[in-house]
């Protein structure tokens, strides 16, 4: 299966290697949990770039709904004159990695590829903080530090 590129992007040799070898999978909800403490809501890790293909087009939904860009701080940089930083996500530059595992959460980790192409960050939507709108905030510098972090 070919683990090299999602929306244009390419995943981490990494999280490639990790899927390879069906080692890419959900830690437990305690490790996420020491990892992420300020994250409230269950994950599901996607374990295929098909998965991550199929759930990271919601990300051009949100960015092109102006109601639901705002609620969720997602926006397409190729449409903003300036940089695109957090706690806004871009939608062009990010792919899913985990997503809700309740219906209507909403919630999500992805890749962010605007702090480096080879070993992108990690980021998490951040729904608890402020009641009126999410942010995106950072969960590892690098997704080589994050899985570390969870033993992958």
């Amino acid at each position: 299966m070919e683990h090299s590129g999602v929306r244009g992007l390419v995943l981490p040799a990494r999280l490639s290697a990790l899927m390879r070898e069906g080692r890419w999978r959900h830690p437990g909800d305690a490790e996420l949990t020491k990892l992420i403490p300020w994250f409230e809501d269950p994950l599901d890790f996607l374990t295929s770039a098909e998965q991550m293909r199929r759930e990271s087009r919601s990300l051009d939904r949100l960015a092109d709904d102006p109601r639901l860009r705002e609620l969720f701080r997602t926006v397409r940089g190729s449409s903003c004159p300036a940089a695109v930083d957090l706690p806004w996500l871009d939608t062009e530059q990010a792919i899913l990695i985990a997503v809700n595992r309740r219906a209507g959460d909403d919630v999500a980790l992805a890749l962010d590829y605007r702090a480096g192409a080879v070993d992108p960050r990690v980021v998490g939507s951040d729904c608890w903080t402020s009641s009126r709108e999410c942010a995106w905030r950072v969960v590892a510098p690098a997704f080589s530090s994050f899985a570390d972090a969870l033993g992958l």
